[in-house]
């Protein structure tokens, strides 16, 4: 394992919190927590860091990397500064958010599953985030949830991140 895929001490101490939550048989029930708290700190999880985590928790690094190809949360690739999800799934797709898809992918020049040439931005697709009733709903980097993305609030959202 390379130095630059170690985990610090601080998201370290982050996942022996989570584990602490568990009885010491099931240290492995944090994976999805150290998972991000892993990506939080590198940016995305390659597979060194997969292991890292699975080596820390004695748990197989196979059933690691089945937990982070599942949740579309996992990044297993480099992601842009902002990785922005639109949920564009058929109750949200009713609303507006294929238009305000159609909107950012024009507005940033990307199709889903892409990063502009700036580094900036990611565009992902999402599946329901349970906000079907404030669509279209976007999350940015996974943490915060904007509604009503309008193609105005959506510009607004693109200038300020930049």
């Amino acid at each position: 394992m390379s130095d630059r895929s170690m985990l610090s001490a601080e998201s370290l101490s982050k996942i022996e919190r989570e584990v602490a939550k568990y009885p010491p048989e099931q240290r492995r029930s944090a994976v999805m927590s150290a998972l991000i708290i892993a990506q939080d700190e590198k940016g995305w999880l390659s597979t060194e860091t997969m292991d890292e985590v699975a080596g820390y928790l004695g748990m197989p690094p196979v059933a690691v990397y089945e937990v982070a190809t599942f949740y579309s949360m996992y990044n297993l690739k480099r992601v842009g500064k902002y990785k922005l999800t639109i949920c564009t799934c058929l109750p949200c797709g009713l609303q507006g958010a294929l238009a305000a898809a159609d909107h950012l992918r024009e507005k940033l020049g990307i199709d889903f599953n892409q990063t502009t040439p700036d580094g900036r931005f990611t565009l992902k697709e999402g599946e329901c985030m349970g906000a079907c009733a404030m669509a279209p709903v976007l999350l940015v980097n996974n943490k915060k949830m904007l509604d009503y993305m309008s193609k105005e609030k959506l510009d607004q959202l693109i200038e300020g991140l930049k």
